[in-house]
């Protein structure tokens, strides 16, 4: 994997923000920018777009003086494009939302699939304008998680912020795949007992990277309530989320679970999905 992050560009304001936390990313990284712009028809190749790069390339340059930066301009759909140059990079980031003229890169639609099916952890850049607070972390317990615990506490460390390691479960998800409105009757239901297991997994999630990196300041919140109700809720005062791309409760070949799809389209700050490492599951 190259020292390199990606950005995907279309003009639209959404895209020209996430060049400026591209600029940013790549500059704590030491890494090099590559901005990324993606055509399926001669036509979409709109004159104006090298001018729209060379602003963007400005704004990196300006945000990040001494940023190395490249520009690429690449014929085929947006989701192959960036899934492509996903894979020579340490991080890709998109805005939310761009022009109809960029392939559709549109929310549930290219970002949605790219969190899937992409390479390497993906940075959607959405919700406030400029979020204060601490990095929120999802955890689940998986060992697919692994990657996304990881990828947090390596972005607390670069950013010198917080970091909120948040484990969220219910009694209803301990008996379903899936999460309902509500948790059943818990009459026949040992709750101290399930909520020291629950503590004791998101204490031994954490517990490596947090040894591995010290002078991360950890926060362990554990609650009982719908999980993406309390994380989305979370995300008001959090500067960045990560989760990764599915957990315990996903269903079998489901890439991209519905806590990572509820992030991505109702979250209050930037989210960044981590796909898990090869060969984890």
């Amino acid at each position: 994997m190259d020292d390199t992050v990606i950005v995907g560009v279309d003009g639209s304001p959404s895209s020209l923000a996430a060049v400026d936390v591209a600029a940013r990313e790549a500059h704590m990284r030491g890494a090099r920018l590559r901005i990324v712009h993606a055509f399926s028809r001669p036509a979409d190749l709109d004159p104006m777009i090298h001018g729209v790069l060379a602003q963007a390339e400005q704004r990196a340059h300006h945000l990040a003086p001494g940023l190395e930066i490249t520009r690429t301009v690449a014929p085929g759909e947006t989701l192959t494009v960036l899934r492509s140059e996903s894979r020579h990079a340490v991080l890709t980031v998109v805005g939310e939302r761009g022009r109809t003229g960029f392939g559709g890169l549109l929310l549930g639609s290219t970002v949605g699939q790219l969190a899937a099916h992409g390479h390497g952890p993906l940075m959607v850049v959405r919700g406030r304008e400029d979020p204060q607070g601490p990095l929120l972390l999802a955890v689940d317990g998986s060992p697919a998680g692994k990657a996304a615990v990881s990828f947090a506490f390596a972005e607390a460390a670069l950013r010198g912020a917080p970091l909120v390691a948040m484990h969220v479960w219910n009694t209803w998800s301990e008996t379903t795949p899936y999460e309902g409105p509500a948790d059943p009757l818990n009459v026949v239901v040992d709750l101290d007992r399930l909520e020291e297991r629950h503590r004791r997994l998101l204490e031994d999630a954490v517990a490596p990277e947090r040894a591995a990196h010290p002078g991360v300041a950890v926060e362990l919140r554990l609650e009982r309530a719908r999980v993406r109700h309390a994380l989305l809720e979370a995300t008001r005062e959090s500067q960045l989320v990560v989760t990764g791309t599915r957990g315990h409760g996903g269903f079998t070949g489901m890439l991209l679970g519905s806590v990572s799809q509820a992030l991505l389209y109702h979250a209050d700050c930037p989210v960044t999905v981590v796909r898990p490492e090869p060969g984890s599951s």
